[in-house]
C-alpha cells in the first residue's frame, strides 16, 4: 500500500526543506569557497544531505511503513540516484539556457521533490501488506 496521504506529505515537505537547506549550504560552500562548478557542488550537496534525508524520512515522515532498513536502504538508494540523475539533469540544461544558477537550482529542486515524494511513498517506504 501507498503512504500517500496529507500527512506524510506535509512531513515530507518539511524533512525536503531540512535537507535542501544542507543541500543549499554545501553547494554555496563548494562554489563560493573552492571555486566548483555548479553541477559538480549541487550533486555533492545533494549526496551529503541524503542520510539525513533517509533518517528523518524513516523515522518521521514515514514512520511505521513496515519493512527494515535492510529492504528500504536499497530501494532508497536506487530512487536517490534517479533523483541526483534528475537533479543534475534538470540544473545543466537550464544553466545552458542561462538561467541563474540558484532560480535553476530551485527548479531542479522542485522536480526531484515531485519525483522523491511519489517514489517513497509508493516503493521505498511503502506499507507492507501482512
Amino acid at each position: 500500500m501507498s503512504n500517500i496521504n496529507i500527512k506524510s506529505f506535509l512531513r515530507f515537505l518539511l524533512v525536503g526543506g531540512g535537507a535542501t537547506a544542507l543541500q543549499y549550504l554545501i553547494m554555496a560552500a563548494l562554489i563560493k569557497g573552492f571555486a566548483m562548478e555548479p553541477v559538480p557542488a549541487s550533486n555533492a550537496g545533494f549526496l551529503i544531505s541524503a542520510a539525513f534525508n533517509y533518517w528523518a524520512n524513516a523515522r518521521f515522515t514515514f514512520k511505521g511503513a513496515g519493512g527494515s532498513h535492510q529492504q528500504n536502504i536499497p530501494r532508497f538508494i536506487a530512487t536517490l540516484c534517479a533523483g541526483l540523475l534528475i537533479n543534475s539533469g534538470v540544473l545543466h540544461g537550464l544553466l545552458l539556457l542561462n538561467v541563474p544558477i540558484w532560480l535553476a537550482q530551485l527548479c531542479a529542486t522542485g522536480v526531484v521533490f515531485i519525483w522523491n515524494y511519489a517514489i517513497n511513498a509508493v516503493w521505498t517506504f511503502r506499507t507492507r501488506q501482512q
